[in-house]
């Protein structure tokens, strides 16, 4: 299955697309032409070429992975207005390749525009359902507003999509902690006295202090 290229990974407890406890977000990579791969914590996967990918030329598919090149540098250096404006031109250029319409999620989230990015990633998974890096971003998204069922199924869409996606399993155990503490801590409110639930409670926030931490809002 196709899978967005990633030359670069980026942790969620740093800059583009973080949320505090998560484990990654992807980015697409510098080169279209190859076998796109998929992010994982330190490596990149192989994977066969996006639909777009394989109707270009050779020649097409190196200004293309240029473009991205490009657009990559500017939102490295926080200039998210001119990396957007690429983005866009190749998008409109080449509507059925997702790696531009991807990196301007990442460059939405990074600059805090948290609303244009969900837009932006919904859109993505609409047509390319099938890519598990979209899910997992607009999964770290719903997770920055509290959103934890949302974060959840988006990202049991990606790994439905990848089963390999190490990055999505790890943040789905980090929700899955999340949603346990809100939980436990309902339970705890109703019923004071069970020490049970309040040990329970304890035990899945001594999780979230060594790495699960509250997703706050403002990759």
């Amino acid at each position: 299955m196709p899978r967005i290229s990633s030359a670069i990974v980026f942790a969620l407890s740093v800059a583009l697309a973080v949320v505090p406890g998560f484990a990654g977000a992807a980015d697409a990579g510098p080169d279209a032409s190859p076998a796109p791969t998929a992010p994982t914590t330190g490596a990149a996967e192989a994977a066969p070429l996006a639909p777009e990918s394989r109707g270009m030329d050779e020649a097409a598919r190196k200004a293309y992975a240029a473009k991205l090149r490009e657009a990559q540098g500017l939102v490295e250096g926080k200039r998210y207005a001119d990396a957007i404006a690429i983005l866009d031109a190749l998008s409109a250029a080449h509507p059925r390749e997702p790696q531009a319409r991807f990196i301007k999620g990442v460059a939405l989230m990074d600059e805090g525009r948290a609303d244009d990015a969900v837009t932006q990633y919904r859109a993505l998974v609409a047509d390319f359902p099938e890519l598990p890096e979209p899910h997992n971003n607009l999964a770290v998204l719903y997770a920055r507003k509290g959103e934890y069922a949302l974060a959840r199924d988006e990202l049991e869409r990606a790994i439905a999509a990848a089963p390999d996606y190490a990055i999505a399993q790890e943040n789905l155990g980090d929700v899955y902690v999340r949603l346990a503490e809100i939980e436990y801590q309902r339970a705890a409110t109703l019923e004071r006295a069970n020490h049970r639930v309040a040990a329970k409670l304890e035990l899945v926030k001594k999780i979230g202090t060594s790495g699960v931490q509250a997703p706050v809002t403002g990759q």
